[in-house]
């Protein structure tokens, strides 16, 4: 099993809420909703995690978006990787979801993040808080934030082909 890359005494935040979202770990409980959301704006979704990927394919079924929700969440369970789920801040309407990786680049931590096309006028905003929220509650000193900070195009220069 893979270590994890926070130290042991730092405690995860199951929750974080900021006007106007809520941030819960990402779990079985969503599946129906993160589905549905995903399909809908896949799209604009393919590309966030990497600039040529083809995430969530037209045929994803719901079983496979089960799978990955599972595996999401004995990630986090297991502290090697934290995903979340993102709402209105009472619960309802939902947005998307943050991941926050390992990198085996000179970055500690790689954050991603989407939204539905629903609230994608509103992803800047989120960007925005969850980037304070990284560097001031989370023990990383370097983060990226690949497609965004850093571009795609410099990503693959640290990444590689």
């Amino acid at each position: 099993m893979e270590q994890s890359f926070v130290p042991e005494n730092f405690e995860v935040p199951k929750t974080f809420r900021d006007t106007p979202f809520r941030l819960s770990v990402l779990e079985l409980s969503v599946a129906e909703i993160d589905y549905q959301v995903v399909m809908s704006s896949r799209e604009r979704l393919r590309g966030v995690f990497n600039e040529y990927d083809n995430w969530p394919a037209d045929d994803l079924s719901l079983a496979a978006n089960i799978r990955d929700l599972v595996r999401h969440q004995r990630e986090f369970e297991a502290r090697i990787a934290f995903a979340y789920a993102v709402h209105e801040c009472d619960g309802a309407g939902y947005w998307g979801c943050i991941y926050i990786e390992p990198s085996d680049t000179e970055y500690d931590a790689e954050v991603y993040l989407w939204v539905s096309d629903a609230q994608v006028a509103r992803d800047k905003q989120l960007y925005d808080v969850v980037k304070a929220w990284i560097a001031n509650d989370w023990p990383f000193r370097r983060v990226a934030y690949p497609g965004r900070e850093p571009s795609w195009p410099r990503w693959r220069e640290i990444t590689g082909p």
